[in-house]
């Protein structure tokens, strides 16, 4: 974190992501992108017409969904990584109450006191990870059929089929709030963020 005493809170910029951080980031969002492309691919008969070559899209989807818990477990080798993940994996009293202003929406921000991470950054960071390994475990059943039988096949593949689409719903959703909020963008890309933002957006992480 860089501070100065003797400069205003928007003159300030406080360190939010380490490198490390930045690149788990990024390579997971561009496996997801092309487990989600190629899934579009496979499911809506225009884009498969366009595209054609089915079985080289579906290597494609089976290898990025293979992939897609690497860059996290790479990540662990980062201290600064390994703590925001503790940070995530926390609920606190102030995250209720920041829960209860979103419901009502009460966008005071006395209302919505917020650490490092908000309570809708926490549930959205476990329900992602959550699905994510239902999908690899539903996928592995459906990619090796040979090892189970076909009513675990059936499930298997209901059930990756519609938690696909809840998941292109959710991603839509969680790239709609970035593209609104141009400084946790800038958080990300690259890895500091405007004093007044944090203290606006995440006091208690701030202070």
């Amino acid at each position: 974190m860089s501070l100065r005493a003797d400069a205003p809170a928007a003159a300030t910029t406080v360190r939010r992501f380490s490198r490390a951080e930045r690149w788990v980031h990024r390579t997971t969002a561009a496996l997801m992108g092309v487990c989600v492309l190629t899934a579009a691919c496979l499911y809506i008969p225009e884009l498969a017409e366009l595209v054609g070559r089915r079985a080289l899209v579906v290597t494609v989807h089976e290898w990025a969904g293979l992939a897609l818990p690497v860059p996290v477990l790479a990540g662990l080798a980062s201290r600064a990584f390994r703590g925001d993940l503790r940070l995530l994996n926390r609920f606190g009293p102030h995250d209720r109450v920041w829960l209860r202003a979103a419901l009502r929406r009460d966008k005071r921000r006395a209302a919505r006191p917020a650490g490092k991470f908000n309570a809708g950054q926490k549930i959205y960071a476990a329900w992602i990870a959550g699905a994510t390994l239902v999908m690899l475990g539903t996928g592995l059943i459906m990619w090796f059929t040979h090892l189970t039988p076909l009513v675990w096949r059936t499930s298997a593949t209901f059930v990756h089929d519609w938690l696909a689409l809840t998941i292109g719903i959710v991603l839509a959703g969680h790239i709609g709030m970035a593209l609104a909020d141009p400084e946790a963008r800038r958080g990300m890309r690259t890895g500091s963020v405007s004093g007044e933002w944090a203290e606006r957006e995440h006091p208690l992480w701030r202070r």
